[in-house]
């Protein structure tokens, strides 16, 4: 017996070692909790959005490998109008990709696994990106844009779009409707800009994995 407990506490640390290992929480390393802003007037509640819910739950059987880790909302979330601004400090809101299927990323550069990441969205965007489809990261760096513009630059990131909040509020609003939980945190949304569903943690985007289960969301009928 007593080898058994310490068998499973063994497994325990090391299961917790792996998830500290490969997931950026909000803490010291970088943007704690108490930094961002709390004061967002983005309300995300969706009574025009249950039917794109139901038709993220016909994407959780696509959710094995790369990114077994993808779940299907548990609540209607309307995406259009979380706030950011592009490269040029200019307002954006999801609502400007409307009518295309969105692989929406929230990272930082304090985040490891958020920049391990960054260079599949490049190729997501690169081999999936147009008329049907788009690649739209914002980064959560707090400050100016000088942090985030930089890694683009060093990591050569140019398909997809620079776009920033420093404010963090758009954390913050996914964060209140139990979406976001750390970070690196991604949402698949559809053309209405309804929330699908979510993958907290860093995967390989531009894997066949992944392919697939975007292909599955881009060939979802369009609603209204």
């Amino acid at each position: 017996m007593k080898n058994k407990t310490f068998l499973g506490l063994g497994l325990a640390a090391i299961a917790l070692s792996i998830g500290v290992g490969v997931y950026g929480i909000l803490g010291t390393s970088g943007n704690t909790s108490g930094e961002y802003a709390q004061n967002s007037d983005t309300d995300i509640a969706a009574p025009n959005c249950p039917a794109s819910m139901a038709r993220g739950k016909e994407l959780d059987p696509l959710a094995t490998g790369d990114i077994a880790a993808f779940r299907a909302l548990d609540e209607p979330l309307d995406l259009t109008e979380i706030k950011f601004v592009d490269d040029q400090g200019n307002p954006k809101t999801l609502a400007d990709w409307k009518g295309k299927t969105v692989l929406f990323n929230l990272w930082a550069t304090w985040c490891p696994p958020c920049r391990e990441e960054m260079p599949y969205f490049e190729t997501l965007q690169t081999t999936k990106g147009g008329d049907t489809f788009q690649v739209v990261p914002v980064s959560i760096d707090l400050g100016d844009a000088a942090k985030p513009k930089a890694f683009y630059a060093q990591t050569g990131l140019k398909e997809i779009p620079f776009l920033h909040d420093n404010t963090m509020n758009a954390f913050h609003d996914l964060k209140k409707k139990a979406v976001a939980l750390g970070m690196p945190t991604t949402l698949l949304v559809d053309t209405n800009g309804c929330g699908l569903g979510v993958l907290n943690g860093p995967a390989k985007w531009d894997g066949p994995d992944a392919i697939k289960l975007i292909d599955a969301a881009i060939a979802l009928p369009k609603l209204g």
